[in-house]
């Protein structure tokens, strides 16, 4: 694995797309192969401090995959999953104060998963969530874009 060269992508990701149009971002180490006994860490995270016991249940919530069924935490919110594809999900946040919504992207990589809080645009009040959810997916692709070219 190229530490430097994930370390050095996601310092370069994170200072253009953390603030706007992600409130936060977490990439976590992730082998779905590996032994049960290995535990995911937190590989890099910006604009949020994760506890490291509570993304365990979120590691074990996606190893469940009972996605549709369940709910998971990332910090002090809680996530419902609205949409599944083949290698990522979104989620919409359930105890959010905002009245346009925040979200989650979650992406996954060979070797990790991206999760990308957003949050909708202050600048825009009229926008909602959909435009911010776009903006979040884009940027959330472009990271995992970038890990891929390593297949990491």
């Amino acid at each position: 694995m190229d530490w430097g060269f994930v370390h050095k992508t996601w310092d370069k990701w994170a200072s253009t797309n953390i603030g706007q149009p992600l409130k936060a971002a977490l990439l976590i180490n992730y082998d779905p192969f590996g032994p049960s006994r290995l535990l995911s860490t937190i590989a890099e995270q910006e604009g949020i401090r994760a506890n490291p016991i509570e993304l365990n249940y979120f590691v074990d919530y996606i190893k469940r995959n009972k996605l549709q069924t369940e709910s998971f935490i990332i910090g002090p919110n809680q996530y419902l999953v609205t949409s599944i594809h083949e290698n990522w999900f979104s989620a919409r946040c359930m105890n959010t104060s905002k009245p346009a919504g925040e979200g989650a992207i979650v992406m996954q990589t060979a070797a990790y998963i991206l999760v990308a809080l957003h949050t909708p645009s202050i600048h825009n009040r009229y926008e909602g969530s959909i435009g911010s959810a776009s903006r979040a997916m884009a940027a959330a692709d472009q990271l995992v874009w970038q890990l891929g070219r390593k297949h990491l």
